[in-house]
């Protein structure tokens, strides 16, 4: 007998994503079954990253309205990594032209950091993170995302922006997570 089995699964909502409930039956860790029901919001997966200048020791984030955020506790923007979902392109492929669209920045060579579930007790999306290395000189467009998107770009220097998650200013996981790994690996000390 298999260690799990999915017995039922039923469309609760297709729109911007699926959800789905499944019923399903499990082998627990002392040995025993047992049966579950769980919601699963399946988005697709996406990518992320953080382009950095260590020539001017620079991060590139974006700022945009988040409705989940808004309706959790009412801040009207979030500051964010770049990141798209991959609608069936490669990762790498995918983030580069996201950057350019959302940010106006063309990026060479993204460096794949690893895959993370960024709440896997509900979510399916797997996401990919990067970094990659920009310059002022990178800049080939207005950026601002497509026109139903509201971006603005911004350019803090590291430390300012690590400060900015101290200060409850950036609440974003994924965005956290690369501004520490940066940090962590001395990326902004290569030079």
């Amino acid at each position: 007998m298999p260690a799990i089995t999915i017995l039922d699964r039923a469309t609760l909502s297709r729109g911007f994503g699926l959800l789905q409930e499944i019923a399903f039956r499990r082998r627990r860790f002392d040995g025993g079954m047992q049966e579950l029901r769980r919601e699963v919001y399946d988005i697709g997966d996406a990518a992320a990253i953080l382009p950095y200048d260590p020539g001017r020791g620079c991060v590139l984030l974006v700022r945009q309205f988040r409705l989940p955020v808004y309706l959790a506790c009412g801040r009207e923007t979030t500051i964010e990594a770049c990141a798209g979902k991959l609608e069936g392109m490669d990762a790498a492929r995918r983030i580069s032209l996201e950057v350019e669209e959302e940010t106006g920045f063309a990026i060479k060579d993204p460096q794949f950091l690893f895959e993370a579930f960024m709440s896997p007790g509900a979510v399916g999306e797997r996401l990919h993170f990067y970094v990659a290395r920009y310059s002022p000189a990178d800049r080939i467009g207005p950026g601002g995302g497509l026109p139903d998107e509201d971006i603005e770009v911004l350019e803090p220097r590291l430390d300012d922006a690590l400060k900015m998650i101290e200060r409850g200013e950036i609440i974003d996981a994924k965005t956290i997570i690369l501004l520490q790994t940066v940090k962590l690996a001395g990326l902004m000390a290569d030079k």
